[in-house]
Order: structure tokens, then C-alpha cells, then sequence
């Protein structure tokens, strides 16, 4: 049986290969800010994007999507000032939600722009 870490891994590599195949230049990949990760940052045009990746195994639960909640945000906020800062970034910022749901061998993809705005 496949664990619930194998699956995310599995899932943040093909969000990884969609995000390149629409032109899309991946800087890093799980990125640490003491506790805090970024799945994925990259830049589209003239944009830098915080790309978080959820996935399930299936529809029995609720949509991956789902799962990014108001803490969750908080923190993917808090993580991306943190790259910013480090990095010397001057980019416009915009954060999106890549959904990955197995079905056997099988997955379906579903990429959220501008899928949240960090509040003030």
C-alpha cells in the first residue's frame, strides 16, 4: 500500500511537470522556513507564484482543495515573506492551489489560480 507521504510526493512532482509544461520556471521545491514548507515556487512571466499541492487518494474524503485552510494560508503567507526576504525578490506575488486525486494509476490535476490573497 502506497503511504499518504508517497502520494504527496507522487503529487507535487506532477503538479511540478504541469506547472513546466505551461511554461512555468520552477525556482525550488519544498522549500523550509524553520517548520514552515512551500511546496513549490515558481515564476510565470513576471510573477513569482507560491504553488501549494494537495492530493487524496480517491473521492472518499472531501476535495484536496478543501484542505487549504485559513491557518494553512496563514502559514504558506508567512513561508513566501520569508523567501521573499531571503531571495531579495521584488516580484508581484500570487498564490495557487495544484489538486492532484489518484484514481488507481490514473490522476486528475486541477490548478487554482490566484487561489487565495494573503490578507493585511
Amino acid at each position: 500500500m502506497v503511504s499518504q507521504r508517497e502520494i504527496g510526493e507522487l503529487a507535487e512532482l506532477h503538479a511540478k511537470n504541469y506547472l513546466q509544461s505551461q511554461g512555468y520556471e520552477i525556482r525550488d521545491t519544498n522549500w523550509y522556513h524553520g517548520h514552515l514548507e512551500l511546496d513549490i515556487i515558481a515564476r510565470d512571466g513576471d510573477e513569482l507564484v507560491i504553488v501549494e499541492v494537495k492530493s487524496r487518494n480517491g473521492l472518499r474524503y472531501e476535495h484536496p482543495s478543501e484542505a487549504v485552510t485559513n491557518a494553512k494560508m496563514k502559514r504558506i503567507v508567512e513561508a513566501a515573506d520569508a523567501y521573499i526576504l531571503e531571495k531579495d525578490l521584488e516580484y508581484e506575488t500570487r498564490f495557487d492551489v495544484v489538486t492532484v486525486i489518484f484514481f488507481g494509476q490514473d490522476f486528475e490535476l486541477e490548478h487554482f489560480k490566484d487561489a487565495f490573497y494573503p490578507t493585511l
